[in-house]
Parts: structure tokens; C-alpha cells; sequence
């Protein structure tokens, strides 16, 4: 890495802590959840994240515990001299407390300290500042080094101070990244805990509880309740503290394996319109993670970052607009929808960059089953594309005919790791080029696989690291994360895929190809 681009975040782990105060999980002005505490002035209740960042610009997040201003100071200098100030939003019901505030005007490759205050209506106190850090997009040939993954605290499986709680993300804090892609599955709205769990060897596995963990999510209220679950973790708050994301959905941040026009037929649920849940779960989405909606295409959730001359990164949405689960995939699907289809072909022949890294929601080649019928983009059959695989094959079939080289795809989604390497030479469809699919998942959940691939686009599984049992918890060491390194020297890319205390379990370096 160089000296511009690796960032000694040591220091900032320990003081995204510094001021967090008694950790609320509750929504301003609710009854519901833990009652806030007061305080003589305002408490910062979740820590700090930074997120979406570019070569100017920045957008840093918080919580506070009453109504009151979010103020940001950001230098150069951890000393805070010279520091400029901003006056953020107010942190109120409306929201749930929290806020985001977007910093233009920054220098491109440049480490940046920020510090983040809450401030009473009346001007007459203010919390305790929290720290935090990120850097800003270089423009050159930079080192780039990001990790990624996603399922958090799925299948039953919390906070569990026992083992020290969700410990892959100290795992990848200490790998000093400079950014963070979360793949989706950031929560599991659907998916109620119990303050224990058995194991099949007698061991027995301890939660953290909140009241909103105790039922499926269905108000506004309880969608946020997920959200604010994760942060109690002092090892997610010190790496938001550290590390920019660029976030993105998948279906748990609603219901499980939902499409839009869904009718639950599930007994736990009293609201069985999925539109309706999706967009409560969507508005808590939006306030708990850093997104610069101005940055999404629709305001939603697909849009691109340029890092440096040899990276961009493409962050799609494949659950707003993919078409409904059925067993039958003969006529042609949905799962991008064609706007998000077109700027994606479009997005990526314009890109500059060495590397076009895809941030997919849901793995292309891997058949995941919804009961009888289909959530994912394979449908299972050989032969030629059919459902959602004939969007897949035009985007495919696009960037090929538009001689886009290097492009990348990573995801997670199925919870386990997995190196896939696409090529025609296999499939029974066969107007693309070779590329290479990466799964690393999951962060904090249980663990699942090995899925079965579908032939279509001639996938083959170089790499895979799965359970052998379903649902494995948190303990027993298949919990991941992937990273990538490029070179700015040479523009190699290197993919290592990690298990949850931060062990390579294999590697493999990429050689660009050139126009």
C-alpha cells in the first residue's frame, strides 16, 4: 500500500468508542424499545460511520438520543487545528435520531480525521464528540485494498459477549482497509433471536437482547430496531469509526427472499403487503447507513464510486426490481430491471478504469432456491438463458460486444466462500468473455452450502469453503470476508478470501488485460 492510501487506524478503533454513551436501541418520541437516557446533553448512542466516498467528497453519520443539531470537524491534522466545522441536520423523530451529513470540497487522496458532536435545540450544550476517520478517492495510480461481505446476525445467531462479539469485524479492521463493501443482509428483520441457543455438542451460544429482536420487523419503529442491534457492538462501531462503506440491500433488510408485489402467506406477520414492509424497511435502511441518495441513479441504491486510476466499483440493487419467485423461468425475467440493466452496460464501457469491480446483491451462476421456485438469478436448467438469466446474458453479451475488459464480481448472499470462474468454453451460452465471480460471506450468521451451479454461463468452483451442516454458528470457524489488493504499480489484482479471524484460505492474483 502507499504511504497515501494505507491509513494507521489503530488509534481511531479505539476512539470511535470515546463518547458513545448508553447505547439506545429505541426510536426518539416511541414507546416502544429501551428508553432513552437523559443526561444534562445530548448522548451519541451509536457511534460514527463514514460511507460513499469520492475524490471530493464524503458522508458521515450519527445517532444521537433527544432532538438536537449534528455538528462535524474535519482536518488533516488528528489534532483537530484548523479544523473546518459544519452544521449538520437535526437529529429527531422524524428520522429516528440519526443523521448524515455530506462533505464536499475535500482534496482527492487524502486521510481526513473527523469528529462529530451533538448539539441541544436551545445551543446551551453539547455530547461528547465521537471520532472517526476515512480517506477521500485518490486520482492516480494508487494501492487500493477493500474487504468485503455481508449476512449480519442471521439464523439466531447475535451479539455474543462471550466470544466477544461479532469478531470478523475486528478481523477486518486490522487488515487496514480503505474501504468496506457490505454486500447486503446488513440486518435480518425477519429473523427473531432468543436469548439462547443449544448446539448439537452441548455448547451453548448466548444473545444479546433488544425487544425489536424478539419478532419479525413490521412497523418503521422495528426496522430501525435492526439496525440499531448491530451498532451495541463495540467491534461493528470501531470499524465503522475506521473504515468508509458502500452499502447495499438484499432481502432481509425486509423479509426473506421478497420481490416486489408480494403477499406474505406467513403467520408471524400481520402486515402481509411486502410493498408496504419494503418501504418502512427501506426509510430505516436510508437512516442508518451513510448513502448519498444524490448519488443513486433513482435515489435508491445503485450507483458508482471511481477509486483511483484502477478501480471503480459498481453497487447494484437486485431486489427492487427483479420480478416475482416462480418454478417457472421460461420467458424472460427480471432481476436489474432493464433501466438499471442499461446503465450498468452503459457505466461500465464508459469506465476508465484498469478494474470494474461489480457489487452484486445475489451471485450470478449459483442455483438459491426459494421452496420450489426461484430467488436467484440461475434458474437451475441447462441449456440456453432463461428467467432472470436472459437479463444477465444482454449485460454479458453488452460488455463483451463494447470489449469491456476486467471486469469483476463480487458478492455474498449464500454464507459461505467461493472462487467461480465463468467461462464459454463450459456454458451452453456463449456469447461472452471470461470472468471471475467471488463470494465471501457470512460476516455474522450461520453458516450455509455449498450451492449448486447452474451450467448456463459455464461456471466452475476453483475455491470453496462451506460448513458441513447447515446453519453452523458463528463459532466454529466458517464465518468470512473477502479482500482485494491492486497494485498501482502494475494494476495486478489480488483476491484472498478469508475466514472470520482474518486467514487466508486462498488466493488469486488477476493480470489486467489491456485494450
Amino acid at each position: 500500500m502507499t504511504e497515501q492510501t494505507s491509513f494507521h487506524r489503530r488509534g481511531v478503533l479505539k476512539a470511535g468508542l470515546a463518547g458513545a454513551g448508553v447505547l439506545a436501541t429505541g426510536v426518539l418520541g416511541s414507546g416502544s424499545a429501551a428508553a432513552f437516557v437523559r443526561r444534562d446533553r445530548p448522548v451519541l448512542t451509536h457511534g460514527v460511520q463514514s460511507g460513499d466516498v469520492t475524490s471530493h467528497s464524503a458522508v458521515v453519520w450519527t445517532r444521537a438520543d433527544r432532538p438536537s443539531r449534528m455538528l462535524v470537524e474535519v482536518s488533516a491534522d488528528p489534532s483537530f487545528r484548523r479544523a473546518r466545522r459544519m452544521r449538520g441536520p437535526v437529529l429527531g423523530p422524524r428520522t429516528g435520531g440519526t443523521g448524515k451529513l455530506r462533505i464536499p470540497g475535500l482534496r482527492p487522496g487524502t486521510e481526513l480525521h473527523y469528529r462529530v458532536t451533538a448539539e441541544d435545540l436551545d445551543g446551551r450544550a453539547t455530547s461528547e464528540p465521537v471520532l472517526g476517520r476515512f480517506g477521500t478517492a485518490p486520482l492516480g495510480r494508487s494501492d487500493v485494498r477493500l474487504v468485503w461481505s455481508g449476512d449480519v446476525a442471521g439464523q439466531g445467531w447475535g451479539i455474543n459477549p462471550d466470544i466477544g462479539g461479532m469478531t470478523a469485524y475486528a478481523a477486518m479492521a486490522a487488515r487496514r482497509p480503505d474501504l468496506f463493501l457490505h454486500s447486503g443482509d446488513t440486518v435480518y428483520a425477519d429473523g427473531p433471536m432468543t436469548e439462547t441457543v443449544t448446539l448439537p455438542d452441548g455448547r451453548v451460544w448466548r444473545n444479546l437482547m433488544t425487544p425489536e429482536k424478539t419478532k419479525v420487523a413490521e412497523t418503521l419503529d422495528e426496522y430501525r430496531g435492526q439496525f440499531a442491534y448491530n451498532l451495541l457492538d463495540e467491534n461493528v462501531r470501531a470499524f465503522n469509526a475506521a473504515v468508509p462503506s458502500y452499502v447495499q440491500w438484499d432481502d432481509h433488510e425486509v423479509t426473506n427472499n421478497w420481490y416486489p408485489g408480494e403477499i406474505l402467506d406467513l403467520p408471524e406477520y400481520t402486515e402481509k403487503r411486502v410493498d408496504v414492509l419494503a418501504r418502512r424497511g427501506f426509510q430505516a435502511f436510508h437512516e442508518w447507513h451513510p448513502i448519498d441518495a444524490r448519488a443513486a441513479v433513482d435515489g435508491r441504491v445503485y450507483r458508482s464510486f471511481s477509486h483511483g486510476r484502477h478501480a471503480e466499483i459498481f453497487v447494484l440493487d437486485m431486489r427492487s426490481y427483479k420480478d416475482a419467485n416462480t418454478s417457472d423461468k421460461s420467458e424472460p425475467g427480471h432481476v436489474l430491471g432493464q433501466r438499471q440493466a442499461n446503465w450498468l452496460v452503459r457505466e461500465l464501457a464508459r469506465s476508465t478504469a484498469t478494474w470494474k469491480i461489480v457489487q452484486a446483491d445475489l451471485p450470478i451462476g449459483l442455483i438459491v432456491p426459494d421452496g420450489d421456485d426461484i430467488e436467484g438469478v440461475a434458474n437451475g436448467l441447462p441449456g440456453a438463458p432463461g428467467g432472470r438469466e436472459t437479463e444477465l446474458a444482454w449485460v454479458l453479451r453488452e460488455i463483451a460486444r463494447r470489449r469491456v475488459r476486467n471486469v469483476v464480481w463480487l458478492t455474498a448472499d449464500v454464507h459461505y466462500t467461493a472462487a467461480h470462474h465463468y467461462s464459454p468454453e463450459r456454458a451452453s451460452y456463449t456469447d461472452f468473455e471470461p470472468f471471475w465471480e467471488f463470494v465471501s460471506g457470512p460476516l455474522h450468521a450461520g453458516a450455509f452450502g455449498p450451492n449448486t451451479l447452474d451450467p448456463t454461463f459455464g461456471p466452475k468452483a476453483e475455491f470453496v469453503h462451506a460448513p458441513p451442516v447447515a446453519n453452523t454458528s458463528p463459532m466454529d470457524g466458517f464465518q468470512h470476508f473477502g479482500e482485494v489488493n491492486i497494485d498501482g504499480a502494475s494494476g495486478d489484482l489480488t483476491v484472498d478470501l478469508r475466514d472470520g479471524a482474518g486467514a487466508s484460505l486462498w488466493s488469486k492474483t488477476l493480470h489486467p488485460e489491456r485494450r
